[in-house]
């Protein structure tokens, strides 16, 4: 799964992953459900480190259910949303997996905040789920 490549939806935000994700799934938060417009987002979490990032980024940062700052990324020209992290300074970056060019590298292994999926989003087969995050 490493080098995998995407960007937003004009092509002014690329990036380049150069490893797999350290994990991928499905997360079922009002605020993904928000962001979205949908029940879930797919992510990808990854470590800065690994990805590469070409194009100018707007970010809006707003205090998650935990009390803690989260940050998501997106073009300013066409408002792709394609990162997300935690509170400044956070080392990794949370990859929105529909901004992938070849979607098909996507491969979630859970589902979190399943507590907060509405009833017509249908539960991803063969994947942990999980009520919050996980410990």
């Amino acid at each position: 799964m490493s080098g995998m490549k995407g960007g937003c939806l004009c092509g002014a935000v690329r990036y380049e992953v150069k490893r797999p994700p350290l994990y991928s799934g499905f997360c079922h938060c009002r605020d993904c459900q928000r962001a979205t417009g949908t029940g879930h987002c797919c992510y990808m979490m990854f470590s800065r480190a690994d990805v590469d990032v070409t194009g100018e980024l707007c970010a809006y940062e707003k205090l998650a259910e935990n009390g803690k700052a989260s940050i998501r990324y997106f073009c300013p020209t066409c408002g792709s949303q394609i990162f997300g992290s935690g509170p400044p300074g956070d080392d990794r970056w949370t990859v929105y997996a529909g901004t992938l060019d070849d979607t098909s590298t996507f491969e979630p292994t859970n589902a979190v905040f399943t507590r907060s999926r509405p009833h017509w989003d249908r539960p991803a087969h063969c994947v942990d789920e999980y009520e919050a995050l996980p410990g």
